[in-house]
């Protein structure tokens, strides 16, 4: 963000107070890393809103007719794919997510979201860690698929990269299932379920 954007920005109350509440929202260790708002000329016909990039999620803030805002946010393991367009009047992001499922073989159906009138350098810079982000988590997904494979097999992929397969027990496919049900249910972050699954496969 640069410092002109940034004066712009706190120069408009209502952008001002948006971004006040973007920033109560982010939880412990979530950094903001890049946001994009909405040209004032859309906000006529619109509410008008911000699409922010943090470290954890995408978030969508839009202000409520009669004051305050809604959010809806995306995290990054449920991004399939985004897309951006830039026109005369502002960029658009095209977002497309799973309905949060964090296993990768799991079918779910897609949700689109479609942020318009935005500005443009802004909207680049927030498709930019769209695109870093789907990059990495789908290595992460297509790691994860390989595993789960293995493992409905009776046998796991252990020491990060290497093709040997080792023995799971029952227990250990028990307590595999137990921690995916604790990621889906968000009660455990996705590095604390690798931490966990770590472990599982480690110990005798």
């Amino acid at each position: 963000m640069t410092d002109a954007t940034t004066a712009a920005t706190t120069n408009e109350p209502g952008l001002r107070s948006a971004l006040n509440h973007l920033q109560s929202i982010l939880v412990q260790g979530e950094v903001l890393e890049a946001w994009a708002f909405q040209r004032r000329v859309f906000a006529l016909a619109h509410r008008r809103l911000i699409v922010a990039a943090t470290n954890n999620r995408l978030i969508a803030l839009e202000r409520r007719w009669f004051g305050g805002f809604d959010f809806k946010d995306l995290r990054w393991q449920d991004l399939k794919e985004a897309h951006i367009s830039v026109g005369i009047f502002g960029a658009t992001l095209h977002v497309v997510a799973e309905n949060t499922s964090d296993l990768a073989m799991a079918a779910a159906a897609n949700r689109t979201m479609d942020y318009t009138g935005l500005v443009p350098d802004q909207a680049q810079a927030v498709y930019r860690i769209c695109q870093s982000q789907d990059q990495a988590w789908r290595e992460k997904r297509r790691v994860r698929e390989i595993e789960e494979l293995r493992a409905r097999s009776g046998g796991v992929q252990i020491m990060g990269g290497a093709a040997s397969v080792a023995p799971i027990s029952g227990e250990a496919m028990q307590r595999l299932e137990q921690a995916r049900q604790m990621l889906v249910a968000k009660l455990i972050s996705d590095s604390e379920y690798e931490s966990i699954k770590a472990k599982i496969l480690s110990g005798p």
